[in-house]
């Protein structure tokens, strides 16, 4: 898998990355999570898995791996992985997040997983727990599903502490969720800190669902800033259960899975410098890579682009996904 450049950030990522989300705790909202992990979450058994699926990811050449500071235990099993593996710091782009804390006491059935927070105060928390953790492996920090409602993108104290980790080194970037990604992501390309943006970099889902993103996410795209695409299959939604029909065809014609259909939809959009699989088994990330084989005919995505959900609806379904 060829590395490229994430943006101008000066990082170099892979077109496929691994996201942590379902891999660093025990409960998550991505559907068929029973089928895939059993009822056997402990720590120690989702280390071991997260080291497999790791593992298998570095195998087939995948050179971004993303985490966050609620996902559990993820940085901690990223960070064990790669030193028992003796991986030098730059032998993988390491991207986490801040601004929610993991409360879930490692529980599938925890009444509350995780709190936000986008205080000043837990920034320099978190970025001095994730830098205890990854140490010199951390390469982008990200807030973690910045909205216009926390106010944390008019926080000049937040702002001013992100533009001086950002002039320390440490690349800046912000995760997007809800029907009103467009307008995040806009509103942090105006935002000025310093006399400069911090920001360099967006996370944002996509996926043929929900695309009301797209437009935004080019225009960060143009602007020099790294763009990462998670939930690719709508956790779950286009390979679980009641797959949509159109996205069943498409895999059978090319031979394939659901996923790979997913994925390749998300990799055809140009502005795109990474899409993150969300695998929890090595069988799922082999198949998930293979969407870099699978190439879709415009027609295919005339078809795929039918799909699309009003923002509102998408974000509604999924936030009735319970965590299992």
């Amino acid at each position: 898998m060829q590395t490229r450049p994430l943006g101008s950030t000066g990082l170099l990522v892979t077109p496929i990355g691994l996201g942590m989300a379902a891999l660093g705790r025990p409960g998550y909202i991505d559907l068929g999570r029973e089928a895939d992990l059993g009822p056997d979450r402990s720590v120690e058994v989702m280390k071991r898995r997260a080291h497999e699926v790791l593992d298998a990811a570095h195998a087939a050449g995948i050179r971004y791996v993303d985490t966050a500071r609620s996902y559990g235990l993820s940085e901690v099993f990223v960070a064990s992985w790669a030193d028992s593996r003796g991986l030098p710091p730059d032998a993988v782009t390491v991207g986490s997040k801040w601004g929610y804390t993991y409360v879930g006491d490692w529980r599938v059935d925890a009444p509350v997983h995780e709190v936000k927070d986008h205080s000043l105060t837990a920034f320099r928390r978190q970025l001095a727990e994730s830098r205890e953790v990854l140490g010199e492996r951390l390469a982008l920090y990200q807030i973690h599903s910045a909205t216009l409602e926390s106010g944390v993108l008019e926080d000049r104290e937040v702002l001013a502490a992100l533009a001086e980790a950002a002039a320390g080194g440490l690349v800046i970037g912000l995760s997007v969720s809800g029907p009103r990604q467009g307008e995040v992501i806009r509103r942090a390309l105006e935002v000025e800190a310093a006399g400069l943006c911090p920001f360099r970099e967006v996370q944002a889902t996509w996926n043929v669902l929900e695309v009301s993103a797209g437009p935004a996410l080019a225009e960060a795209h143009a602007a020099g800033w790294g763009v990462l695409v998670k939930e690719a299959l709508a956790n779950g939604r286009l390979v679980r259960g009641a797959v949509p029909p159109e996205v069943a065809r498409i895999a059978g014609a090319h031979g394939g899975s659901a996923d790979r259909v997913g994925l390749a939809a998300v990799l055809a959009n140009d502005w795109v410098d990474v899409v993150l699989s969300g695998a929890v088994t090595v069988e799922q990330l082999r198949s998930n890579v293979e969407a870099l084989s699978t190439s879709l005919e415009p027609e295919e995505l005339e078809r795929l682009a039918r799909l699309a959900e009003p923002p509102e609806a998408y974000w509604t379904a999924r936030s009735g996904l319970p965590w299992t």
